[in-house]
């Protein structure tokens, strides 16, 4: 049942991303908890969006009932279709705030070919940058949500693969072994497949590489089938319960992904006090917890918005 549940919710998700409707929810009863002792959004009105994938419902969620314990009306629009469709959303009003990734803003919207070394810095180019599109970057939480690459551990014990460049050897001489899965948007991203061969050196014939949903990458690394290698988030809890081998980064290839609120400039400048409301949410979502909330929904189960209010309501950010 819960399956069928998870299966139901992503096909009405993916319906929204696809069309592009708000789903308009009331003001629902959000209890005040310690974000209502900095400031009141009472009668404000703000849509809140997100990507698709786990991490981003869940901060999805809680930034809605956290505004809502501030007293704003929200209007959701969670699981949009990739980052394009989400910034599209953004950039034309159609949302007003969804956390943005500081490595995928600097690569793949403001058209940068090589990332900025260190985190705050890629935060304060990325931000600084991007108010020439009218969009505000608010204060970023500290875990990097970067991509990796993780690997059936047994495949990969076998053939000595610890490192992408073990990874890249490996597709030289046995690709048969070295089969991986992707989404399309990693596929298609310059800090994604196509930048990823090119620095680590190799070409992995076409018939190895399987373009799977998101949704199904670790299952499938697991099985080892259709593929005993796949795209990967550090973030993900489905790396640990499935026991997968992450692969180093030895050169390092992925930029740092920083997530930060994103702002549209006019409803940032008509209400300024989202920076302090939403910046002990973001100093409390450090890698361990964001891997632990992905853990309950993806392995557990639970659904994202009970995931964001039972950690609102433990961090007394809500009551």
């Amino acid at each position: 049942m819960r399956a069928l549940a998870r299966t139901l919710t992503a096909v009405l998700v993916a319906a929204a991303g696809v069309t592009g409707c708000s789903i308009a929810e009331p003001s629902s009863d959000v209890a005040a908890g310690s974000l209502a002792d900095i400031a009141s959004l009472d009668g404000r009105s703000i849509t809140v969006g997100s990507k698709e994938f786990t991490e981003q419902l869940i901060l999805c969620e809680i930034t809605i009932q956290a505004l809502r314990s501030v007293g704003a009306e929200v209007s959701e629009n969670c699981g949009l279709v990739g980052s394009d469709t989400t910034r599209a959303a953004l950039t034309s009003g159609d949302i007003d705030v969804y956390w943005e990734y500081t490595g995928t803003a600097w690569i793949s919207f403001l058209k940068n070919t090589d990332p900025i070394d260190g985190a705050e810095q890629q935060y304060q180019a990325v931000a600084d940058a991007d108010l020439d599109n009218d969009i505000v970057w608010l204060e970023p939480a500290p875990y990097n949500s970067t991509y990796t690459i993780v690997a059936k551990t047994d495949v990969a014990t076998e053939h000595d693969v610890k490192s992408i460049s073990d990874y890249a050897a490996l597709v030289k001489s046995t690709p048969d072994a070295a089969t991986m899965c992707a989404a399309t948007e990693f596929l298609a991203r310059n800090d994604g497949w196509p930048g990823l061969q090119e620095t680590y050196g190799f070409t992995l014939p076409a018939d190895k590489l399987a373009t799977v949903a998101e949704g199904t990458l670790y299952d499938n690394a697991a099985k080892g089938s259709p593929c005993n290698f796949a795209e990967g988030v550090t973030t993900d809890g489905r790396i640990q319960a499935l026991k997968l081998t992450v692969l180093e980064d030895d050169k390092a290839f992925f930029p740092v992904y920083n997530p930060a609120p994103t702002v549209r400039k006019p409803v940032a400048d008509e209400n300024p006090e989202l920076r302090e409301l939403l910046k002990p949410i973001a100093d409390a979502l450090d890698l361990e917890t964001i891997q632990k909330l992905s853990t309950h929904v993806d392995i557990d189960g639970e659904q994202p918005g009970d995931v964001a209010e039972n950690w609102l309501k433990e961090q007394g950010f809500i009551g």
